[in-house]
């Protein structure tokens, strides 16, 4: 049975902000690396992902399949407990690269923070909405308490779309109850605290195990999102552009690597999420978000905010009235396309 990872985080924001970042996994010594090429001089980079989820595999495939040291960096990389920290963590110089939703990159931006978007790595939601047993149909869910991760969050948006194409008002018919991360999401279903959350694979194979069944499918309806993305103070875009360059590179690389390479990364996936040898749901995870949720090529593209900054921009005018286009820098996808690193 798989172990679901929750970090607790003491104090939330202040102590991501301060570097409560934990150090991610070693890179697995049985995964065999890329194909060296010619040596660059290495540079080093501080680098979080937010979330334990297949949205994170390109990270974790250019670290363990060693496409990050082929390109000349040196990451020293984080796992930070949800959007809102690592956000906290990335403005207060903790690291140098997050991965993070789109809601948080337009509240960060909304709130004077200068950061810029290199990329979206995942360009729809990737969710099934998941309910407890006892909740038959939609209707059953009024009233009953839902997991999110942040208010505002990418998690937070995607369930109040799957609510309103439920005929749900999720301000009104249910409560929204942030819990952090998406692993204390699923925990929380686990442990019968909330009745329903959206989750992906491999985490839906065993909540389908447990009784928990699909209320609404997200992910089949392909709505574009910016689920996750690549994000950096807009610093370093002029300071470290070399590294930017290399980060961008190597993460097409890493899923024209999944691509080809399925059995390795299903071993990298079950390394970081510290699970079972024989837990389930590892090898659809990595067909699903290989072939259908992460793109080959990750522009980060204005029409991917929509969701979020109609969302947020409710209660948020200075989400409202942002120019998304001013905070998205295409030029690094845009590089690596014309070296057509998504063939390699």
């Amino acid at each position: 049975m798989r172990r679901l990872v929750t970090l607790i985080v003491f104090a939330g924001i202040v102590v991501a902000a301060c570097g409560g970042g934990t150090p991610a996994p070693s890179p697995a010594a049985s995964v065999p690396a890329a194909a060296s090429a010619t040596p660059v001089t290495p540079i080093s980079v501080k680098a979080a992902y937010t979330n334990l989820t297949g949205d994170s595999l390109p990270i974790w495939t250019a670290m363990d399949a060693g496409i990050f040291t082929k390109n000349g960096l040196t990451v020293d990389l984080q796992s930070i407990n949800g959007g809102s920290q690592g956000m906290a963590a990335l403005l207060a110089g903790s690291v140098e690269i997050i991965s993070v939703g789109g809601a948080e990159s337009l509240s960060a931006t909304a709130s004077g923070g200068k950061i810029t978007v290199t990329a979206i790595l995942t360009p729809v939601f990737p969710y099934l909405l998941m309910a407890a047993p006892d909740i038959k149909t939609a209707a059953d869910l009024k009233g009953k308490k839902i997991g999110i991760s942040s208010p505002g969050g990418s998690a937070d948006i995607a369930t109040r779309k799957a609510l309103k194409a439920l005929g749900l008002d999720p301000e009104k018919d249910v409560t929204l109850v942030p819990l952090g991360s998406h692993a204390q999401r699923t925990a929380a279903l686990f442990a019968g605290s909330i009745q329903a959350a959206v989750d992906d694979p491999p985490n839906t194979a065993e909540l389908i195990d447990r009784g928990f069944h699909s209320v609404y499918d997200l992910a089949g309806q392909k709505l574009p999102t910016a689920q996750t993305g690549i994000v950096v103070q807009t610093p370093f875009i002029s300071a470290k552009r070399e590294a930017m360059q290399r980060w961008i590179d190597s993460l097409v690389e890493a899923v024209a690597y999944m691509k080809k390479n399925k059995a390795q990364t299903v071993t990298i996936m079950k390394k970081y999420f510290q699970a079972d040898p024989a837990a389930k749901g590892f090898e659809e995870a990595v067909e699903f978000y290989g072939s259908e949720a992460l793109a080959a090529l990750p522009y980060p593209k204005p029409e991917l905010f929509a969701a979020a900054q109609e969302t947020l921009g409710a209660s948020n005018p200075a989400v409202k009235a942002l120019d998304v286009k001013t905070i998205l820098d295409e030029s690094f996808v845009k590089s690596a396309a014309d070296r057509g690193l998504d063939k390699k």
